[in-house]
């Protein structure tokens, strides 16, 4: 009994540690609090985000936790939404949006979509900017702000978007499917706002421009990232009657742009004064041909086109040469082989991944008359001149007759302007009929670097007199080449 007061003494004290402690450990969980609010509340000033903007960013937050069971994130995306770095990112947009929003370009009622977004920091930054009706579709999605959609096939009719905007056309293996189908949703007038690390030089930036089709640019900037680097912005704009027809003065007609005239400027040297031994010298020169595809990025083209003209074997060139050492970028060509000797057909059937024209190029559709050659190392034969008439056949050649089709109409229903276009040409003289037919048809616009093997009045090796097989000069060749480079196309000498 003389002990119970001890008893009763320690539970009391016992009581008032509990109770203190617990209150020291609230005091700690709302310093965590407090200093975790005010190292995002620093964060933004830092930035220099007005404090309405921190509002409306606790606010969606808020939101987007309030969410159902069934559309709440977990978790981790929890975490996410507070980061800083995630914050940086909404951030970023906002500074690109707000400049939009002071041009007019965007508004608060203006109906918007991110394409290809990948958490939602663009959609985020636009309702903190008053453009609440916006959304953004991803096949990975994030609700409530980012819905999940096919990029290619979004799930909105024609028309539909006052506002799009996308940084996702650098990750997209079909840029030009992704590009047509942002200016579908698109309303006539609206607005596109795209950014790449691409595009920076002008070959590469007119590749990009010519993928959204009805569209002209407004303006273009850098941007620097810390993640990105570097980042191109491009604000094009919808034309107001996009889907009517527009007749040009003609349609044969083409101007090559100033930046492919520079290109064409940047070229290798040509070889002005006649080589003792051309097929030697020529094949040397490869050395120094300073290839397309090694100046400029190819990156947004729409497809990517070899064509052979006079391919004559698999081996000639397709293989030995443009499969092995041309420049790629790590693209797929489409490979067409003109080739109108039946002797090379039955090797073509062989091949995959190269589509055989067993026609010869020509001006017109007509039938042509060709002599043989006995001369060709590797089978025997070989195409030679056309004949016109039965006259000039040096020897006992043979001559037969052969189905020529309209090159340069085939070349326009073939490729178009968004298409990467390399040309090999071996004719056999026939260059001097067919080079400027693709001018005067506009067909010359649509081809990006020409490989040309220009035939001429060599010296033969067994007579001291030139070869009467061609009657152009090497002085004809290199007006050829000067005047195709003058022009803004580039050309490289060939054998």
């Amino acid at each position: 009994m003389g002990m119970e007061p001890n008893h009763r003494a320690i539970s009391l004290r016992n009581v008032i540690v509990r109770a203190m402690l617990f209150g020291v450990f609230i005091l700690l969980l709302r310093f965590v609090y407090v200093v975790t609010i005010q190292d995002v509340s620093e964060t933004f000033n830092l930035i220099g985000i007005e404090p309405a903007l921190k509002r409306s960013f606790r606010s969606s937050v808020d939101q987007y936790f309030q969410f159902p069971v069934g559309e709440t994130v977990d978790e981790s995306q929890k975490r996410l939404w507070t980061s800083k770095n995630w914050r940086k990112t909404v951030d970023f947009y906002s500074l690109s949006f707000q400049d939009l929003l002071k041009q007019s370009l965007i508004s608060s009622q203006s109906k918007a979509l991110c394409v290809g977004t990948k958490d939602g920091q663009d959609v985020l930054a636009l309702k903190e900017l008053g453009v609440s009706d916006s959304i953004g579709i991803s096949l990975n999605p994030s609700p409530p702000l980012v819905i999940y959609g096919d990029l290619f096939q979004q799930p909105f009719p024609e028309d539909t978007f006052d506002f799009e905007f996308s940084g996702n056309l650098d990750s997209t293996h079909l840029p030009e499917n992704l590009a047509s189908e942002m200016v579908r949703t698109l309303k006539p007038g609206g607005v596109l706002v795209l950014q790449t690390s691409h595009a920076k030089d002008m070959y590469s930036f007119n590749s990009f421009i010519d993928l959204f089709k009805y569209c002209r640019v407004l303006q273009s900037r850098e941007r620097n990232t810390t993640s990105l680097g570097v980042l191109r912005e491009i604000v094009l704009i919808k034309d107001e009657n996009p889907y009517m027809d527009v007749v040009s003065e003609s349609v044969n007609q083409c101007s090559v742009p100033e930046h492919k005239r520079k290109i064409a400027r940047m070229a290798e040297p040509l070889i002005m004064e006649e080589p003792l031994k051309p097929w030697l010298t020529l094949k040397r020169n490869i050395k120094n041909i300073k290839y397309l595809s090694s100046m400029v990025d190819i990156s947004f083209k729409r497809k990517y086109v070899y064509i052979d003209v006079g391919s004559r074997s698999y081996g000639s060139s397709i293989g030995s040469w443009f499969k092995k050492q041309y420049p790629k970028q790590n693209k797929t060509f489409e490979v067409f082989a003109i080739e109108a000797d039946k002797t090379f057909h039955e090797e073509y059937s062989k091949k995959k991944g190269v589509k055989l024209v067993p026609k010869a190029a020509w001006v017109r559709d007509e039938m042509l008359r060709f002599e043989i050659n006995g001369e060709d190392s590797g089978n025997g034969r070989g195409m030679g001149r056309i004949q016109m008439d039965g006259s000039n056949v040096q020897g006992r050649r043979e001559v037969v007759e052969i189905e020529g089709f309209d090159f340069a109409k085939w070349v326009k229903s073939n490729v178009d302007k968004r298409d990467y276009v390399v040309m090999k040409m071996d004719v056999e003289g026939t260059e001097f009929d067919l080079l400027p037919n693709l001018f005067e048809t506009g067909a010359i616009c649509l081809i990006d670097e020409i490989f040309l093997e220009c035939h001429y009045n060599r010296w033969q090796k067994c007579c001291p007199e030139r070869s009467k097989k061609y009657k152009k000069t090497y002085g004809d060749c290199m007006n050829l080449f000067t005047s195709l480079r003058e022009s803004g196309v580039l050309v490289h000498q060939w054998w």
